[in-house]
């Protein structure tokens, strides 16, 4: 269990009983007759999810190093991956629809990949489309997890290594157990013949979006010398995982004053009011990235960049991990054992209620308790104590 000290949860991750456990059930290695020459590699939907396959996509690409690799993902997420050493060619989902024209550009995009004629397909989302996605495209081998009522879809299909046998009598009644998402793409890479892919996250950041960082930083009089504190208040989830931005604002204002920081505000498309609410309710001078919100790209190059971020349980979390740099996140609905890794430097500020975690997307309460508790000084003291250890 997560270690508890004044309402913060240090980032719990497998034990060495559990990761023995882990390692025993692992699948055997599939057998190929001859090396898959052409592979399709359908990624995942969410950001964070995405950088936290990155150890896996890594291994699955040395694994596999002769072949020519099509990696299928949502256009907004290329970004992330940009420059890796393992992205080949990149196809990415038609917009959805159910118009004639979205239809036709559906049917054009299967047709694409039929014409690649895969040897194998790995899947990484666990959802029935992508599995359709394979299956329609014609992929001698189709390899995923079998769950979701995809299974007949799969050639080889991987027993889920976290689900519970009698999910009546859990703790928290489910069909699966938290289990770190990098773990559970071990379990897939073993299936696979790869190498432990481990958990260290990697991303990589493009000249143009540094300049046009370090451009917009210096436009706005940052100080270098001083620590760089990145503000990323929202979260694509829901309104569920948002701390209240009046928060973020004196917390940010106590870092300006106590601890000499620069504040940037960093929102997504969509998240432009809440951070708007931030700046405004600030007392001390910030940078507020809303017009336009920079892209995923300049996200990286930012955070990269940045001392500090401090967040909700949220995509950008995951570019700090990636480029070693300290965070605080403020958790409230969500497991953090889903997204746990062996990588310090974050400080995990969130209060134990009896209603969690939930998962909701909205609160069905009078009074969401999980957040709400979550204090000024808690998230304070927290930031304070991760920009001590990055002056170490």
């Amino acid at each position: 269990m997560p270690l508890q000290v004044l309402g913060y949860t240090t980032p719990c991750y497998l034990s060495e009983h559990q990761r023995a456990s882990l390692t025993a059930h692992l699948p055997a290695a599939l057998q190929f007759e001859s090396e898959p020459q052409k592979i399709l590699v359908v990624l995942p939907t969410w950001v964070g999810d995405v950088v936290m396959a990155t150890p896996f996509l890594a291994s699955l690409h040395k694994r596999f190093s002769h072949a020519d690799f099509t990696f299928v993902m949502y256009k907004h997420l290329q970004p992330v991956l940009a420059g890796s050493p393992w992205l080949d060619q990149v196809a990415t989902w038609p917009p959805k629809g159910k118009s004639p024209a979205h239809k036709t550009a559906k049917a054009e995009f299967v047709k694409k990949l039929q014409q690649q004629k895969f040897d194998l397909a790995v899947l990484l989302p666990n959802s029935f489309s992508s599995a359709w996605l394979a299956f329609r495209c014609g992929a001698k081998r189709r390899v995923g997890f079998n769950r979701d009522g995809r299974g007949l879809l799969l050639t080889d299909r991987i027993r889920v290594p976290n689900k519970r046998p009698n999910r009546k009598k859990a703790p928290n009644p489910g069909p699966f157990e938290p289990m770190p998402l990098v773990e559970y793409y071990a379990v897939l890479a073993a299936a696979l013949g790869c190498e432990p892919p481990g958990d260290q996250m990697k991303l990589v950041t493009q000249e143009a979006d540094d300049q046009h960082v370090d451009k917009l930083l210096m436009a706005a009089g940052m100080d270098p010398s001083k620590p760089l504190v990145t503000l990323c208040p929202g979260a694509n989830f829901g309104a569920s995982k948002c701390w209240a931005p009046e928060r973020f604002a004196q917390v940010a204002d106590l870092l300006v004053r106590e601890s000499g920081a620069a504040i940037a505000i960093s929102p997504g498309p969509g998240e432009e009011p809440l951070a708007r609410a931030i700046a405004e309710a600030m007392q001390q001078p910030n940078l507020l990235l809303d017009n336009p919100c920079i892209t995923l790209g300049e996200l990286k190059s930012l955070i990269a960049r940045s001392d500090l971020l401090l967040g909700n349980d949220t995509g950008p979390r995951h570019f700090a991990r990636a480029f070693d740099i300290h965070r605080v996140t403020v958790f409230g609905p969500t497991e953090e054992r889903w997204t746990d890794t062996s990588h310090g430097k974050e400080t995990i500020v969130r209060v134990q209620v009896p209603c969690g975690p939930c998962h909701q997307k909205v609160c069905p309460l009078e009074r969401q308790v999980c957040m709400e508790d979550v204090t000024v000084t808690m998230v304070f003291d927290a930031c304070q104590q991760e920009l001590a250890a990055y002056k170490k």
